[in-house]
């Protein structure tokens, strides 16, 4: 099935399916187009519909059994089910499944992403806010420009190469790791994980951390009043459980 819109301007697409694969990409032009592959009955049950400038495309069969997980797509026996959405440029996405990986490419206003055993890959500049709950997967994010990233993690790691704006993660038995923070308020927390954060060169940072079983490292003092000089601030607060804390200046 392949639905063609015309969308003039950015578009709030809200992907709900059980479980699946899900590809997002954000394009130039006024045209947003979605593909559903798969079982032609399961595809028959999913809808996909503009409603104002909302996007929605939404499994609404009713619940599958026996679902056995695959990198790219989900089956029953030999069936499978993917979406494929295109749409402008600094739409909004939210992706809400049971079961699946999400692949997002291109240039985002806002994201939200939630999901049982699935990856969520984001490989798009997210403009504003980015925030992310799952559990049994991986996350990664290529880069939140201008807000706040909102992570939630259980049995997966969180990779992030860029956040200028605040951030705030909680996992619990998976790592954190954050190549450059900027500026705001960096609030990380885990329970049998490592976090490391890096800091961008010329930004003042107060650090305060603590392990109840673990390591503590940063190139910046701990507990120390923050720096007055020029540049941007960040404040630091981090706790792990059974786990290493490392705040390093970002290469």
């Amino acid at each position: 099935m392949e639905r063609r819109f015309h969308t003039p301007a950015p578009v709030e697409l809200d992907v709900k399916i059980p479980a699946g694969g899900v590809v997002v990409e954000t394009v130039d032009g006024e045209e947003s187009t979605v593909v559903v592959e798969g079982n032609e009955k399961l595809v028959e049950q999913t809808t996909v519909e503009l409603q104002g400038n909302r996007l929605v495309v939404e499994f609404r069969g009713p619940k599958p059994f026996g679902i056995t997980i695959e990198i790219g797509g989900w089956h029953i026996g030999n069936e499978k089910l993917r979406v494929h959405a295109r749409v402008p440029h600094a739409s909004r996405a939210v992706l809400q499944t049971t079961s699946a990986d999400a692949h997002v490419s291109g240039r985002l206003e806002t994201f939200e992403g939630r999901t049982m055993s699935g990856d969520i890959a984001v490989f798009a500049d997210v403009e504003r806010d980015a925030t992310v709950k799952t559990v049994s997967g991986d996350v990664r994010f290529q880069s939140v420009v201008g807000g706040h990233l909102q992570a939630q993690s259980v049995s997966g790691d969180l990779y992030a190469v860029r956040v200028e704006g605040s951030l705030t993660v909680k996992s619990v038995s998976g790592d954190v790791h954050v190549d450059c923070v900027r500026e705001g308020k960096a609030t990380l927390q885990s329970v049998s994980g490592d976090i490391t954060l890096g800091v961008e060169p010329g930004t003042n940072v107060d650090v305060d951390a603590n392990s109840v079983s673990g390591d503590l490292a940063s190139d910046f003092a701990i507990g120390d009043d923050i720096g007055l000089e020029p540049g941007p601030t960040l404040v630091v607060r981090g706790k792990t459980v059974s786990g290493d804390f490392r705040v390093v200046r970002a290469s």
